[in-house]
């Protein structure tokens, strides 16, 4: 009958803010700037071929450009990310090992990731 009136319990263990290091981890119980989650987290094992896809399945009828493969670490993917929405001249994100470019730009990705010297195939249709 009073259960409805008790706080929730937090499923993070309670520790969410702390005064003396600022925000906490929920998974490892770390201050953010320490936290051991994101460095225990491997970059995605691959064959060393990036592919390039266009992709419209799940966005409105949008396309946009997915490279994969790349097995970077995030922050060196989140750079790489910037340097082809940049040259491209689109939006787009970097996330999860995969970075995404708003429309079909296969062509100018494969030009500059070759440059690079990355071995790089277009797949998918």
């Amino acid at each position: 009958m009073y259960k409805s009136l008790m706080k929730p319990v937090n499923p993070n263990g309670g520790l969410v803010y702390s005064t003396e290091a600022g925000r906490m981890c929920p998974v490892c119980r770390h201050p953010i700037a320490q936290c051991a989650c994101k460095k225990a987290a491997a970059t995605p094992a691959g064959d060393g071929v990036v592919r390039l896809f266009f992709e419209t399945k799940g966005r409105g009828g949008k396309g946009v450009t997915v490279v994969r493969g790349l097995g970077l670490p995030e922050a060196e993917l989140t750079v790489l990310g910037k340097k082809l929405k940049t040259a491209c001249g689109v939006g787009g994100t970097a996330k999860e090992g995969v970075i995404e470019l708003q429309g079909d730009h296969r062509d100018r990705v494969l030009e500059l990731l070759n440059a690079q010297g990355r071995t790089v195939k277009k797949a998918g249709g």
